[in-house]
């Protein structure tokens, strides 16, 4: 599986978690010029902006180590233009969603709330 292919099972498989935590998928892979967004979900009043790191070698570092400032950065802007184009005024938060996909295990998935 390629990188894209391996990045589009993990926002897949947490996708379907948040659905069975009662998150309401509002849009995948929200594409600006100042960076993308991979999931956006409500959970109650609250939007989520949520990054996916899909990992199948951890021997490098975590999946949340990967989303480093600049990358928060580009979110924050992102979620600011998106919440600005729908005309939403409503309270929000940046959440990373670890996959682990280690050979032989079922997928596995760490969903850190209020991660940035």
């Amino acid at each position: 599986m390629g990188k894209r292919e391996t990045g589009n099972y993990g926002e897949a498989l947490v996708a379907e978690y948040l659905r069975k935590k009662r998150y309401t998928l509002v849009a995948s892979q929200y594409r600006c010029r100042q960076g993308e967004i991979d999931l956006i979900a409500r959970k109650g009043k609250v939007l989520c902006f949520i990054e996916v790191k899909t990992r199948s070698n951890i021997s490098v570092g975590l999946p949340r180590e990967y989303v480093t400032h600049a990358k928060q950065a580009r979110i924050r802007t992102a979620a600011a233009l998106y919440l600005s184009q729908k005309g939403l005024d409503c309270p929000v938060r940046f959440d990373v969603a670890e996959v682990y996909l280690e050979e032989g295990k079922a997928p596995r998935i760490e969903y850190l709330e209020n991660a940035f």
